[in-house]
């Protein structure tokens, strides 16, 4: 028997001063058996920091030909890629070939090492950012997860600052890749 995904619900504020985007968001969020809450909330803050209103949540991990979101234009064309995690150099070469932008988004202590190992592999994709979230940061969005959220997200000056009723966390992305 299969199991199934968990579902968490989230009311998203977003404040982004960079992009002048100001928006709530309403999120339906289905957290995979084997995905931990942690990776969970790189999603949201990944949804967050790309956050429009044509940004989709994919099957990600119940579907391998997929992103964990990704963002389409009215023809289909797939302008936005975006994984979280430590994906394979030939999974993310294969996602610059069919989108115009592809983001990931590691956050484990050891994203140096596993960036380090696939770096010179993605030199030539020109549409490609690596961003690196620090451990420190995505263990405290860990402790942010509750079945029915409500979350306030800041971006000024390149920071980020996710907010609860509770907890206020601040987010240093870190580049390993930008894109050329």
């Amino acid at each position: 028997m299969a199991l199934k995904a968990t579902i968490y619900k989230a009311e998203l504020q977003i404040a982004d001063m960079d992009r002048n985007y100001y928006q709530q968001h309403l999120l339906t969020l289905a957290r995979h058996p084997s995905e931990t809450d942690e990776r969970m909330m790189i999603r949201v803050l990944a949804f967050a920091i790309h956050a429009s209103e044509s940004l989709m949540f994919t099957k990600g991990l119940f579907d391998t030909d997929e992103p964990d979101l990704w963002q389409k234009d009215l023809t289909g064309a797939i302008e936005l890629w975006v994984e979280v995690g430590q994906p394979d150099d030939k999974r993310l070469m294969k996602a610059c070939g069919r989108a115009a932008e592809v983001v990931v988004y590691s956050y484990s202590a050891t994203s140096h090492i596993w960036y380090k190992q696939i770096a010179n592999k993605l030199e030539r994709a020109k549409n490609l950012s690596v961003i690196n979230i620090p451990a420190e940061a995505s263990a405290q969005l860990e402790k942010m997860v509750n079945r029915n959220m409500q979350l306030q997200c800041t971006i000024q000056d390149g920071q980020i600052w996710l907010t609860n009723s509770v907890d206020t966390v601040l987010v240093e992305r870190e580049t390993f890749k930008p894109p050329r």
